[in-house]
């Protein structure tokens, strides 16, 4: 998928009206999930993006503190000033497409090293063992 491709994805799953308002989206989430990802997780994620996502992702210092997803959001949101609602609808537009690019043995990979809360912003039910 080239970048291009990815940003009608993203426009067309997060009903934006531009393609700018779109790669606005894919910048803000990938530079997030930056800051939270570490290791060969990064590196293989990075690799399965189009060039220019790869490199927003990478440019990224990882956080010495992981956000949950929740809190992730709201860091989001606190960076653009918008909306809680709005930001938690473009942060999972783009990790559905992310998700799809990294494949379900990567994507389960990078759910393990992330805190809890991820998952349903990537798609997918958040299961836990029960007690």
């Amino acid at each position: 998928m080239t970048y291009e491709q990815m940003l009608e994805k993203v426009r067309y799953e997060g009903a934006y009206p531009t393609r700018e308002k779109a790669e606005e989206a894919v910048r803000l989430v990938l530079a997030g999930l930056g800051r939270q990802l570490t290791g060969d997780e990064r590196v293989e994620l990075a690799a399965r993006l189009p060039l220019e996502a790869a490199r927003i992702l990478t440019a990224q210092i990882p956080d010495t503190q992981p956000l949950t997803g929740w809190a992730f959001v709201k860091d989001l949101a606190a960076r653009t000033g918008a909306p809680l609602a709005t930001t938690r609808w473009g942060t999972g537009s783009v990790l559905c497409v992310v998700a799809a690019l990294a494949g379900s043995e990567l994507l389960t990979d990078v759910l393990r090293q992330l805190p809890a809360g991820y998952a349903l912003l990537f798609g997918r039910a958040e299961l836990t063992q029960a007690a």
